[in-house]
């Protein structure tokens, strides 16, 4: 057995906290990394205490919204805005860190990392999003797909 790169490292970890999503169209896994630390996970679905997806129904689906678009009409969170929520919430300075993603982030989320100080993104698949990729090259953050 070969010993992973930190890259592999975190994005296998990725990989498990997405395992953790209940949205019934894509399971997205998020963790902020600073100093080969982890300071926050987070995975796609609904705000904490309310149902989920799993339980209602996706709405998406119900008024046939197509992937990457009309984000304001979903029950849940992203998961690089949950994995945002929870350094805030516990008080972690997530200032400087990488953000490992199993999805590319969309512009909301973008916006978000861009405020939030983060300075790379390694994601694994993902749509395209051209002011999100336009936004990101602007605040200068580093971002590149993780290729295995």
């Amino acid at each position: 057995m070969t010993r992973p790169s930190w890259n592999e490292y975190f994005m296998s970890i990725t990989r498990m906290v997405a395992k953790r999503s209940t949205c019934l169209r894509r399971h997205v896994g998020a963790i902020l990394v600073k100093d080969k630390r982890i300071l926050a996970t987070g995975y796609n679905g609904a705000p904490s205490g309310l149902r989920h997806c799993e339980e209602v129904g996706c709405l998406r689906e119900t008024a046939s919204v197509p992937s990457g678009e009309r984000h304001e009409l979903c029950r849940g969170l992203h998961a690089e805005q949950n994995a945002i929520i929870q350094a805030a919430y516990h008080g972690f300075s997530i200032r400087g860190a990488t953000l490992y993603c199993t999805n590319k982030p969309c512009v909301i989320c973008s916006k978000m990392l861009i405020n939030a100080g983060i300075r790379k993104i390694l994601y694994e698949n993902g749509y395209d999003d051209h002011l999100a990729d336009q936004m990101l090259k602007e605040a200068n953050i580093d971002i590149e797909r993780f290729v295995l």
